[in-house]
């Protein structure tokens, strides 16, 4: 039997279990998944060394090997985050609507899981435990490929997720890795839907349009984030370096961390000497027009593609702007619709901004770094929808069900 379709078989037969798992039951596993990571840290960090070890051997960039670091306490906060799940209330079964018709019908909507989910991502094994956490509480059989620069660090996850699973009476089947991390076989993967309801892909720009145009299954694009900071004529300086530091240097492999700057004209000259030395002494290189060059020499001139470019290093675009249409025209043609903000003082502009704006999340004076499950409150996240249709923005459990029409009859015929 082909290997993907036994996959897909497997992954089949355990979503038609979960659906009939109740919510205690499915907490149990997760609680049980939670304290088996936590007592095999030390053999997940030995698989996660090795591919530490081959990603400097290949002279992977320090923010991407950040992403694959495992830590003590990563793993920790893995675990923990399959606790926070469980706490958080079961979508699945709910009824989101009922009326009666006039012919006495009563129809409405109930709640069900996807079935069988299939996630492409790289690097960040942490996914591993969000994206089977969150598509298990959800009664979904989750299929996984990682990237091959993880491979033993997922390998050694899932077989602990297996096993926790397997101790509790739970199909295993409910997680499978698909070890072989060819591009063949993960392309034959997206067209596994007879067997696959969804697939999401996480990562870069370039998994994400691979998937999208190589897929006959749906597919939910998890985007790119070339997010932006707007710092409007009127912002209190001090926040706007604040946030603009959290949300490009806290973390920079991470697609809600700030890629480009817009900055007003008026204030161009006051801020942009003060934004300059916040970030060079974080060893920020700074990509710029003409008019923040003209202020600061040693700012790199900016090149048309550095407008639309997600770096995931410590760069960062700049533009000088005229007015706050201007800087919305501008995020408008070149951002990936992720996260974007402004900072200001002015009601009218923030209003204008949160309006005009199209992106997954428009902030006023807050950090792009906010755009996640967690800090949005939906647990461990799925990933951040950049698309418009079924999810956008961060996909915490609603994200990962769909409705059914149910309808009540005492024996109506048309």
């Amino acid at each position: 039997m082909n290997y993907l379709i036994e996959i897909g078989e497997k992954a089949r037969t355990a979503a038609t279990a979960l659906n009939k798992m109740g919510q205690s039951d499915k907490n149990k596993a997760l609680m049980k998944i939670a304290e088996i990571l936590k007592e095999n840290a030390a053999e997940i960090l030995k698989e996660n060394e090795i591919d530490i070890k081959a990603a400097e051997e290949n002279n992977v960039k320090a923010s991407l090997i950040d992403r694959l670091r495992l830590t003590k306490e990563r793993i920790t906060d893995m675990a923990d985050g399959l606790i926070q799940i469980a706490g958080l209330k079961d979508p699945v079964g709910e009824v989101v609507s009922m009326e009666t018709r006039p012919n006495g019908l009563q129809i409405g909507q109930k709640r069900v899981p996807l079935g069988v989910i299939g996630i492409i991502y790289e690097s960040r094994p942490n996914v591993t435990v969000d994206a089977f956490g969150l598509c298990f509480k959800t009664g979904n059989a989750v299929i996984l490929r990682g990237g091959s620069d993880a491979i033993y660090s997922n390998k050694m996850i899932v077989k602990y997720i297996r096993e926790a699973l397997a101790a509790v009476s739970v199909p295993e089947d409910a997680v499978q890795l698909l070890e072989d991390t060819s591009r063949e076989t993960a392309r034959e993967f997206m067209r596994l839907n007879q067997y696959v309801d969804v697939l999401i892909p996480r990562g870069g720009a370039g998994l994400i349009q691979t998937v999208v145009q190589n897929s006959t299954i749906p597919v939910i694009e998890t985007g790119t984030g070339n997010c932006h900071v707007f710092v409007d004529e009127s912002a209190d300086f001090q926040m706007a370096l604040n946030i603009i530091d959290n949300a490009k240097t806290q973390r920079m492999g991470v697609c809600n961390a700030c890629e480009s700057l817009v900055i007003h004209s008026k204030i161009a000259e006051d801020f942009i000497p003060l934004l300059a030395k916040r970030l060079f002494a974080k060893n920020v290189e700074i990509r710029s027009d003409e008019v923040g060059k003209s202020i600061c020499s040693d700012f790199v001139s900016a090149s048309e593609e550095d407008w639309g470019t997600e770096y995931l290093d410590a760069i960062l675009s700049l533009k000088v702007v005229d007015s706050i249409q201007e800087a919305i025209a501008h995020i408008n043609r070149y951002n990936t619709k992720h996260s974007e903000t402004i900072v200001t003082k002015d009601y009218d502009n923030s209003l204008k901004f949160l309006n005009e704006i199209d992106a997954a999340a428009v902030y006023v004076n807050a950090s792009t770094r906010f755009t996640d499950g967690f800090e949005f409150g939906f647990g461990a996240e799925i990933g951040i929808s950049t698309q418009k249709l079924h999810a956008r923005g961060p996909m915490g459990l609603l994200a990962l069900t769909t409705t059914k029409y149910i309808i009540f009859g005492n024996g109506q015929i048309r």
